[in-house]
């Protein structure tokens, strides 16, 4: 089933619908969202609208503000466009490092996948598939270990955090110029949007940041929209959007062939290993909540 959401805690949070440099002036964006439909507009005065479009209403045609009879709420973030069908909370999760004036803050792609959001956010969190689907970039088929590292997950700042993560990455980034043991941070702050936090080979003192923001258009099928908030002062935009392009253009195939589609909550139904503790974590999280959207629930594993 890829229907609409009855998860009212998912209902009620913010999601991302896409980014504002790709919003075209007085032009509606039809899209997708819990498998509603939402339109989008940004105004002449660079406002911008979501709503619940009525029948017939076309994508690209001119926005008139009498279109967004049945508005929905907005927020710009990270260089997003956020919505929600329900109520939402006035924030959104933090990330400072955004607001640094010396990064580089690239919205690289948005990527449509057949995948639910969890499993997207799965596959973001797994370091085990670096040497074998990212070969000679973030990974080598002669150093396949992942070492021991901690998660936790936090009640405090509701989110997943797993640190101490480190990995032999031949080519960690655009900037790097050898190999280098890389340090992971991995956050979770919401059910479909992950944050990782890298060694920087430009400044050993800081991280790179880089995202995923899953748009879940319906169970089974994600826009994941990709941010990169790097120190590099010598790539072009076009070079750092290529790079994590290629990347995840690495990882889109492996995504689409995942099955079941939806992620399992019960931990006996896949098998784990060290190099899950995330996953499994992330899961344990997701159940927590009460967040059935883009899953199969522990008492429904058989319907896989």
């Amino acid at each position: 089933m890829t229907g609409k959401c009855a998860d009212q805690v998912v209902l009620d949070m913010w999601h991302v619908v896409g980014a504002v440099e790709d919003m075209v002036p007085a032009k509606v964006k039809l899209t997708q969202l819990l498998g509603e439909p939402v339109a989008l507009a940004r105004d002449g005065s660079g406002n911008i609208h979501a709503w619940r479009p009525a029948p017939g209403l076309r994508h690209g045609q001119r926005f008139e503000p009498e279109l967004a009879s049945s508005p929905l709420p907005v927020k710009l973030a990270f260089g997003y466009v956020w919505t929600s069908l329900g109520t939402p909370k006035p924030d959104l999760f933090p990330i400072p490092e955004y607001a640094e004036p010396d990064r580089r803050n690239v919205h690289c792609a948005t990527f449509q996948v057949h995948v639910s959001a969890p499993r997207a956010v799965e596959n973001f969190l797994d370091m085990g598939h670096f040497p074998f689907v990212h070969t000679n970039y973030l990974g080598i088929e002669e150093k396949p270990e992942v070492k021991d590292y901690t998660v936790e997950i936090s009640a405090e700042r509701d989110e997943v955090l797993a640190t101490k993560c480190k990995f032999f990455q031949p080519m960690a980034a655009l900037s790097a110029t050898g190999g280098m043991e890389v340090e992971y941070i991995y956050r979770v702050p919401h059910p479909y949007c992950a944050i990782l936090y890298k060694s920087c080979p430009a400044d050993e003192t800081r991280l790179d940041v880089i995202t995923i923001f899953l748009q879940p258009l319906d169970e089974e099928h994600v826009a994941a929209n990709l941010l990169m908030s790097i120190v590099d002062h010598d790539s072009t935009d076009t070079a750092i959007k290529a790079f994590q392009q290629k990347i995840f253009g690495q990882d889109k195939p492996i995504l689409e062939n995942q099955i079941p589609k939806r992620l399992p909550l019960d931990p006996r139904a896949e098998m784990p290993v060290r190099a899950d503790k995330s996953s499994i974590s992330y899961r344990r999280w997701l159940t927590g909540k009460g967040i059935t959207y883009g899953t199969i629930p522990a008492a429904d594993a058989t319907a896989a």
